[in-house]
């Protein structure tokens, strides 16, 4: 039994959380940041990447440091511990995140290729491509303790060196101006970078992500909790690296793109429409693998963390068929459509995101302020009754 990772063996875990963060709404957002502030994209990715990178490391953090989100949500009071707990895996899970994943790929990695496919049923098609997609993210997951070998070693490299391409021909290719802000950016565009942070569902992802990692770290000869837990949080700071360094990129070209004047309606629109101009019909294959990647390694291990913590919570069914029913509730979800999935994770996420960030940010009070029952209740119940009121509002046209 060693006290630590080697530091190759580090790096691979960095990737492998890596892999798990960035899939649908990581690659849509930031792009979408970046042509929409135009001009004020540096202040907007700056709120971005404290509420899309710096908030889910932190909370990779604080669960390490508690021993699990059941016991820093359980601060609170237990049963708040269960129902929060339970919310989070619904969202990060099969109710938004996971069937966001096969809609986002299926939109870019399969419909663009329909039309070379004569005339069929898109609904057809989706469902089929869905089926698929969820029966080889379940073939994945199966074994949990080895996502390291297929998403650290071989998956985030060449999703990496795709996006890299892309960066590249942005940099080197041609250049135009960025246009003025739009969309909200005019004013304050580091609170609105901020709030768009959100979709990326990272945070409260984060706050799930440890059982998975846990797992692969103990497979690498680590066995103390205590040992584990630090394992954990450098795994988030090189995962945290990765995450600021893609996104940056990635908002760049959204900001290239701003001075064509071609309307979007969202992320991956923007980068359709700068890989077919730097690549032609090639850039249609580049923007299909990364799609494809980027979500089939989120969806393996969303679906991976949240099959272990109901298979410890609910045993009679057994992991793998909590993954079985995950992935089968998923492809049913995911095939009302992208479009559709972002208009309710919008409101949805609205709500449970402040409370997730409280709790973070009370993990790590001094002393034994950190462990105040009392404080936890009042700060979780103020925020959850504005987050809840706003989203209300929000959704009524308030």
């Amino acid at each position: 039994m060693k006290k630590e990772l080697e530091r190759k063996e580090r790096v691979l875990i960095g990737f492998t959380l890596f892999s798990m963060f960035f899939g649908a709404g990581n690659l849509i957002f930031p792009p979408l940041v970046g042509i929409q502030a135009g001009t004020s994209a540096v202040p907007a990715m700056a709120g971005l990447l404290i509420s899309a990178v710096g908030l889910p490391i932190l909370g990779v953090a604080a669960v390490a440091k508690c021993g699990g989100l059941d016991r820093l949500a359980g601060r609170v009071h237990p049963v708040f511990a269960s129902v929060f707990t339970l919310l989070i895996y619904v969202m990060i899970g099969p109710g938004l995140a996971i069937p966001r994943t096969a809609s986002t790929s299926f939109e870019m990695a399969a419909a663009p290729f329909l039309g070379a496919v004569g005339t069929v049923s898109r609904p057809l098609v989706m469902a089929v491509y869905s089926l698929l997609f969820f029966a080889l993210a379940f073939l994945f997951a199966l074994r949990p303790d080895r996502l390291k070998d297929m998403l650290g070693k071989i998956m985030t490299p060449a999703l990496l060196a795709l996006i890299a391409v892309i960066f590249a021909g942005c940099l080197f290719g041609d250049q135009t101006a960025a246009a003025a802000p739009t969309a909200g950016y005019e004013r304050l565009a580091a609170v609105k970078g901020f709030v768009e942070g959100y979709q990326t569902m990272d945070t409260i992802a984060a706050l799930n992500f440890g059982i998975v990692i846990a797992m692969n770290i103990q497979g690498m000869g680590v066995k103390r909790d205590g040992d584990v837990a630090r394992e954990t949080i450098k795994a988030g700071g090189i995962a945290g690296v990765l995450l600021a360094a893609v996104y940056s990129c990635l908002a760049y070209v959204g900001v290239a793109a701003s001075g064509l004047g071609q309307p979007v309606t969202n992320g991956a629109d923007v980068l359709t429409l700068v890989v077919h101009r730097l690549f032609g019909t090639a850039g249609t294959v580049i923007i299909a693998l990364i799609f494809f990647i980027a979500c089939l390694n989120v969806c393996t291990g969303l679906l991976s963390c949240c099959s272990e913590y109901f298979s410890q919570a609910f045993p009679r069914l057994g992991y793998r068929g909590w993954l079985g029913l995950f992935a089968a509730v998923s492809l049913v979800v995911s095939n009302a459509g992208l479009d559709a999935i972002i208009r309710v994770s919008a409101p949805a996420l609205s709500m449970i995101y402040p409370v997730a960030i409280a709790l973070i940010v009370l993990a790590f009070l001094p002393g034994k302020l950190k462990e105040n029952r009392l404080l936890y209740r009042i700060v979780v119940t103020v925020v959850a009754v504005w987050s809840v009121g706003s989203g209300v509002l929000g959704m009524m046209g308030g």
